[in-house]
């Protein structure tokens, strides 16, 4: 009788192991039982290509995309705009109140925000940022352009350790959204402040623990030419709706890639999670949306833009005592007729069909018309007309006077100019080259070099040495946020930067409207002041306006919680995305 019980007793146990080993090789085969862990949101990575390297991991003196794409992670401001409602909504700052008379504002910081070097983040920061870096004339910052209403500036005081007072010297209807900038560690960069050395903190050869940030995430590594890692931030203050810690995807990558067509390349071959798509792309992706298991999504009119500038600075380099400018080509790119012909003579229809494949739109104004009710469709339009551009240009004096083709000014010297654009673009090279054959045909003698995207951005901002050049803005759905491009002294002023004062009566204008705008509370009240702005800019035509590409891009289907907008893009809510199951 013992002995039959101790064999019974064996057969249990022996099947008690046999039933384990089934669970395991069933849960092995993905089957879900009751007793299975909840699926785990965090881990994964995202990986995107970026034509260009950053200049810079600073971005309160960076001012291309190159290096804002990939630090923006890395930082935030007190407030942020939803990509969806484009509501402002709370950041570092927790919540707000605004006097009777809109001139001071109170913002309560969030008490449980840590750099990512484990100091907390207080009030000093906010008023370092504004006080010693934003309003610091030593430092070449284009927010300046924005935070300066009228010459004057805000007064940033520190009330406690988290509550901080701004108070305007007026009025200032962008406030709340223009509280998105970079808020910037005292701790870590007070001393580069001091001794003069802040210009070239956190350059692109600084050890990545040493860049200090709120933001989602860090920077992990920093290969020049190959790629620019970033990893979440541990000590990363926000959380999601259900209470659960930011951000989920654990890495970011972007591969540093010569150009777009290498960037679809590898996003074919599958190295890569998005693409921009071009016009020219779309046949060839989206019959392959099922096969590669993507989307391309369609957002309509980008707010990016694409334009011709003429250098009109009439200034001398002060280390060569020489013009900026050739005193002869100055006159030439000064002459509104000229500037005009040119407009004329761009083929908009054509470079849309050619280089986006019909998607795209012709564009006239400063603003787009994804930006909303700011935008202004009744400006002046300069529709293809070569035989306009060509009597325009006879009319102010530039003629072929020798037979040979090319049109001389009125002092007989052959009209003839370099053209820049990025190399790393091969959309903007397509529509360079049509721009050249287009103004060809009109006696204008164009040489064309496509530059690396960096390199451009040196000498339309920093040099000064170049011609004529296209390249574009980002653009957005607030007008001031470009202040710094339109007003007569701005740092991205291109035609003509820096001016002491306006040299012109409708850039002192303009200056004037931005001014103006900026005080109006009620949007209704500030559209007239911007539609003015973006006739005078048709009118005068600093800025020659070319092509609006679709916004469209191509995703893997790998994503939870992806909610592409216009404004937002793609990967807007890219802390509270996490990668399906079934991709793990």
């Amino acid at each position: 009788m013992k002995r039959h019980n101790k064999n019974i007793f064996l057969n249990i146990e022996g099947i008690k192991k046999l039933l384990i080993v089934l669970v395991v090789f069933l849960c092995s085969g993905r089957l879900v039982f009751a007793q299975d862990k909840p699926f785990d949101k965090y881990g994964g990575q995202l990986v995107f290509t970026t034509t260009s390297d950053p200049r810079s991991f600073n971005p309160v003196v960076a001012k291309e995309s190159s290096t804002s794409a990939v630090i923006g992670y890395l930082f935030e401001g007190l407030t942020k705009t939803d990509g969806e409602t484009l509501e402002v909504q709370p950041s570092l700052a927790k919540s707000w109140k605004v006097s009777d008379d809109g001139l001071t504002w109170t913002f309560d910081l969030r008490e449980d925000v840590l750099w990512s070097d484990g100091k907390p983040f207080t009030a000093e920061d906010v008023v370092f940022t504004f006080n010693d870096l934003i309003y610091n004339d030593n430092i070449p910052t284009s927010s300046r352009d924005i935070f300066t209403i009228d010459g004057k500036e805000f007064k940033v005081k520190e009330i406690d350790q988290y509550t901080v007072e701004f108070i305007l010297p007026m009025r200032f209807a962008p406030f709340l959204r223009s509280m998105g900038t970079s808020i910037m560690p005292k701790h870590a960069l007070k001393s580069s402040v001091d001794d003069g050395t802040f210009n070239f903190k956190w350059g692109i050869d600084t050890p990545v623990e040493e860049i200090v940030g709120t933001g989602p995430y860090l920077l992990e590594l920093y290969q020049p030419g190959q790629r620019v890692v970033l990893k979440a931030n541990p000590l990363y203050w926000d959380k999601s709706d259900k209470g659960e810690k930011l951000p989920f995807i654990q890495r970011i990558i972007y591969l540093i890639v010569q150009n777009q067509d290498v960037a679809l390349l590898k996003f074919l071959e599958g190295e890569t999670d998005s693409c921009e798509v071009r016009g020219t792309d779309y046949p060839l992706l989206k019959p392959l949306e099922s096969e590669k298991d993507f989307t391309v999504y369609d957002l309509g009119a980008t707010f990016g833009s694409n334009f011709v500038v003429f250098n009109q600075n009439s200034r001398v380099n002060p280390k060569t005592n020489k013009p900026f400018v050739d005193p002869i080509k100055l006159s030439w790119f000064r002459n509104l007729a000229f500037r005009k012909a040119v407009a004329y003579a761009i083929d908009k229809e054509r470079i849309i069909q050619i280089v986006m494949n019909d998607l795209g739109f012709p564009q006239y104004s400063a603003m787009n018309p994804s930006a909303g009710i700011f935008y202004n469709p009744n400006v002046l339009k300069y529709d293809y007309d070569l035989e306009k551009a060509k009597k325009i240009l006879n009319d102010a004096g530039f003629i072929d006077r020798d037979g040979d083709g090319i049109v001389e000014d009125s002092d007989g010297n052959k009209v003839e100019f370099n053209l820049f654009t990025s190399s790393n673009s091969p959309e903007r090279l397509q529509i360079a080259a049509i721009i050249r054959h287009d103004l060809e045909e009109i006696g204008l003698k164009v040489n064309f070099l496509g530059l690396e995207f960096n390199n451009l951005v040196a000498k339309l901002i920093g040099i000064y040495d170049w011609d004529a050049i296209l390249i574009g803005l980002t653009g957005g759905i607030e007008p001031h946020f470009g202040k710094n491009v339109w007003v007569s002294n701005g740092q991205l002023h291109f035609w003509n930067p820096g001016q002491e004062k306006p040299e012109t009566e409708w850039e002192a204008r303009i200056d004037e409207i931005f001014n103006l705008a900026v005080q109006e509370l009620d949007d209704k009240n500030r559209k007239p002041l911007y539609d003015e702005w973006q006739m005078i800019v048709s009118e005068k035509l600093p800025l020659i306006y070319t092509v609006l590409g679709a916004g469209m891009s191509a995703v893997r289907n790998k994503f939870e919680n992806l909610n592409p907008t216009v404004y937002g893009g793609v990967f807007h809510n890219l802390e509270e995305l996490y990668i399906k199951e079934n991709y793990r």
